[in-house]
């Protein structure tokens, strides 16, 4: 009785995983680019990612959307550390870091952030203290970012004081570092689950209910109580 229960539960669980990896398929934009899967999906293409988790395919290219900057190429995507690392194609990366918002989207920079304030000002300040922004100055303007708590020089104006993973160095790349994001799913999480795509082709928590090892039922055949042990089983939850 036990093995057959078993059996049932264990067959059950393949044809589970099997028709959710059938109905939600990965694909790339293009050789090299990343694989795209749960809880991504390619506009147009795709059908079964979780809200707010939207990619784009152009010119053999994977772009990510962001209303308050626009699009940013999607380099790589590690779904176990959950990272996207992105490249600006405009090659600033200040200019992301001074105008994305991403407090309206599943994402926040993977690195730690800090506060820094962005100046504008009419005149070059010395280069042995500060660094300009190249990609944000002009030859009647100069762009830096500096510590919040510096004296604001007489030639300069405050433009936004943000929380960024990085303060502008002429050492560090203009168009990728610190440009990694990473994604939560708190309400599933929270529950000990994972997102993902259910049986209905809608997006659900994935709840692992049973660990390995842990009874979770006994039977009696003949007199006799057998403690069956599962493996992991996945229950969903829209």
């Amino acid at each position: 009785m036990a093995s057959f229960l078993f059996l049932i539960l264990f067959s059950s669980t393949l044809l589970s995983i099997e028709a959710f990896e059938d109905a939600c398929p990965s694909i790339q934009c293009g050789h090299d680019t990343p694989n795209i899967q749960f809880p991504f999906q390619v506009k147009g293409l795709q059908n079964c990612g979780h809200p707010g988790f939207e990619l784009v395919c152009k010119d053999n290219t994977t772009f990510i959307p962001f209303p308050s900057y626009g699009e940013l190429v999607v380099k790589s995507i590690s779904y176990n550390t959950k990272k996207l690392n992105l490249l600006d194609p405009k090659n600033c990366v200040h200019e992301v870091f001074l105008n994305l918002n991403l407090s309206l989207t599943p994402f926040h920079y993977f690195y730690v952030v800090k506060n820094y304030t962005y100046l504008n000002c009419s005149s070059r300040l010395p280069p042995n203290s500060f660094n300009e922004v190249p990609c944000l100055s002009g030859s009647k303007y100069h762009v830096y970012t500096v510590e919040p708590s510096l004296a604001i020089p007489n030639s300069c104006r405050p433009v936004k004081t943000v929380a960024i993973p990085f303060q502008y160095s002429p050492y560090l790349s203009d168009n990728s570092f610190g440009l990694g994001l990473s994604w939560d799913m708190p309400d599933c999480e929270a529950k000990g689950g994972h997102c993902g795509l259910n049986f209905k082709d809608k997006t659900g928590c994935l709840n692992l209910s049973y660990d390995i090892g842990n009874p979770i039922s006994e039977i009696s055949n003949g007199g006799d109580v057998m403690l069956l042990r599962f493996f992991k089983i996945r229950t969903f939850h829209v």
